[in-house]
């Protein structure tokens, strides 16, 4: 079983957030309290432009000593992208968060936002195919394998 994330995608759904890169800081952290998401994709005219995550708003606000309702969100996001398309396996998306020691990744299909995967995603899907796979052979070693 090697989970695709296009795969994952349909089991958790592909609901993109995003806010416009002119947006403040302080909105998009509104915006990602109410829906429990540690990050949002800002756009510029309707094409994805970045990615603002909790780890930018440490970096990039606190620590600099900027404030959240004065700082754009363009001033404060990652806009070097690192994203993921929807036939590439957990595994791979794995080896490319900890790579690039980020915790969020964009998926792209054609060009287009399709949606994001966290890490937590990622270690659920894993857990699921363990799980899986140690049933799998529990049912074989005890003789109650169907097939």
């Amino acid at each position: 079983m090697n989970t695709s994330v296009d795969d994952l995608l349909r089991r958790k759904g592909n609901d993109v957030i995003t806010i416009d890169e002119n947006a403040t800081v302080f909105q998009a952290i509104e915006i990602m309290e109410a829906r429990r998401v540690g990050s949002i994709i800002a756009t510029s005219e309707g094409r994805t432009a970045g990615i603002f995550t909790e780890r930018d708003y440490l970096r990039r606000i606190v620590l600099q000593g900027r404030t959240s309702r004065s700082t754009l969100v363009k001033d404060a996001m990652t806009s070097d992208l690192v994203s993921v398309e929807p036939e590439m396996s957990v595994q791979d998306c794995m080896a490319l968060m900890t790579e690039h020691r980020i915790r969020h990744l964009p998926v792209m299909a054609d060009g287009r936002l399709v949606g994001v995967l966290s890490i937590g995603d990622l270690v659920k899907s894993l857990l699921k195919e363990s799980q899986a796979k140690a049933e799998h052979l529990e049912n074989l070693i005890s003789g109650s394998y169907p097939g």
